[in-house]
C-alpha cells in the first residue's frame, strides 16, 4: 500500500480525531447525550460542568469526524456511537478504548524507543505498581475481551465439562464466558496478583467453578497431564521467542494426552507488514513491554511443532480486530 500526498497530510493529523474521542469519553459525553432529553450546547455544558466555548469546539469536531450529528443546536448520537460509546450499550467499548488513551503518551516517545530499543514506560506500571492504572488496564482488557470472546468461545467447541487452564487469563473474561457457555466446565485462570484480583471480581458469579490463581506464567508450573484444554489468549505478543517456547512447553505438559491448546492473538504474515493494524500494534507493544511485538503465523506454527504439538489449524476471527485462533493438539501415546 502506497500513500498519496493527501493521505500523507491526513496521516500527520490523524491524532486529532483520537484526541476528540478520548476527551469525549473522559467527559462521559456520549452517555450524557444519551440521557438528555434536549442535548443543546447549554444543557450539555451544564451537565458536564465544563466551559461552554470549549465544549462547543469539542462537540462540533465530534460532528465533523462522524461521532455525532447536529440539528438546530442539538447534538445526537449516531447509531454506531450509541452502540459502542455509551456506558452499558450493547457493544460497549468505553472501557476498551481507555487502554488506547492510557498508551497515547507513550506513542509520543516513539523516537526515544527506536533509539534505545527499550520500552518508554515501565511495564510494571500497568501490571501492578500503579494500582489505578493497573485496574484501568484490567478493565479495558475486559471490555475488549467481552467483544472478542463472544465470537471466539462458540467456535472453540470445548468438550462438555472440560477442565481448562487459562494462562495469562487477564481479568478472567474468557474464563467467565467459557463457564457461562457450559454449566459443567471448570477453569483455573492464572495471572499476576493485581490482575488476578480483578479477575476474581469479574468471575465471582462462577466462583464455584473458576479459580483465580495469582502467578506468573514465565515461571509457574502446573499439574501435568491434568487439563483437557489450555488457552493462551492475547498474551504471547509480549514475549520473546525463547519465552514463548518455554511457556508452550510447560503448557503442553499440563495437557492430558489428546488435549487441545488454543492461542488467540494478532499475527502477521511472514514479512511482518500485514495486516497493517497488527504491524502497528507491534510498535504499541514494544513501547510498553520489554519484548513486545507481533509474531507471524509461520513463526507460531514452528514453535508449536518444536514443543511436540500436532494437528495445527488457524481460523480468522470476525472483524473488527484482526485476531486469529490457532488450535493444536498434544498427541496421544
Amino acid at each position: 500500500m502506497s500513500l498519496q500526498i493527501p493521505e500523507i497530510v491526513s496521516l500527520a493529523s490523524a491524532f486529532y480525531g483520537s484526541s476528540i474521542l478520548f476527551s469525549a469519553l473522559e467527559l462521559n459525553l456520549f452517555t450524557v447525550i444519551s440521557q438528555t432529553k434536549t442535548p443543546t450546547l447549554e444543557t450539555l455544558a451544564q451537565c458536564c460542568a465544563v466551559d461552554k466555548r470549549g465544549l462547543r469546539l469539542l462537540l462540533d469536531a465530534a460532528v465533523a469526524i462522524g461521532l455525532l450529528t447536529k440539528t438546530n443546536n442539538c447534538y445526537a448520537l449516531t447509531p454506531a456511537t450509541a452502540a459502542t460509546l455509551v456506558k452499558g450499550a450493547p457493544h460497549d467499548l468505553t472501557q476498551a478504548i481507555t487502554y488506547n488513551r492510557d498508551v497515547y503518551p507513550a506513542w509520543g516517545r516513539l523516537t526515544e524507543f527506536v533509539r534505545s530499543g527499550k520500552p518508554v514506560e515501565p511495564p510494571a506500571k500497568h501490571l501492578g505498581s500503579d494500582a489505578e492504572r493497573t485496574r484501568r488496564f484490567a478493565l479495558s482488557m475486559h471490555g475488549r475481551a467481552m467483544g472478542i470472546g463472544q465470537a471466539v468461545v462458540p467456535v472453540l467447541n470445548l468438550p462438555r465439562g472440560a477442565y481448562v487452564l487459562d494462562l495469562a487469563g487477564g481479568p478472567g473474561t474468557y474464563a467467565f464466558l467459557m463457564a457461562q457457555s457450559d454449566p459443567d466446565l471448570r477453569c483455573d485462570t492464572y495471572d499476576l496478583p493485581a490482575i488476578s484480583a480483578v479477575a476474581k471480581e469479574i468471575t465471582a458469579p462462577y466462583a464455584n467453578r473458576i479459580t483465580c490463581i495469582p502467578g506468573d506464567y514465565h515461571t509457574d508450573t502446573y499439574p501435568e497431564n491434568t487439563y483437557d484444554v489450555v488457552t493462551l489468549f492475547g498474551c504471547l505478543h509480549q514475549e520473546s521467542p525463547a519465552d514463548i517456547i518455554d511457556i508452550l512447553k510447560r503448557a503442553t505438559r499440563a495437557l492430558k494426552p489428546g488435549g487441545t491448546i488454543y492461542i488467540l492473538d494478532m499475527m502477521t504474515e511472514a514479512d511482518h507488514t500485514t495486516p497493517p493494524f497488527s504491524a502497528l500494534f507491534a510498535v504499541n507493544m514494544a513501547l510498553t513491554t520489554e519484548n513486545g511485538w507481533v509474531f507471524s503465523t509461520d513463526e507460531l506454527n514452528s514453535w508449536l511443532k518444536e514443543v511436540g504439538l500436532t494437528n495445527i489449524s488457524c481460523t480468522p476471527i470476525p472483524p473488527p480486530m484482526p485476531h486469529l485462533l490457532v488450535k493444536a493438539t498434544r498427541p496421544a501415546p
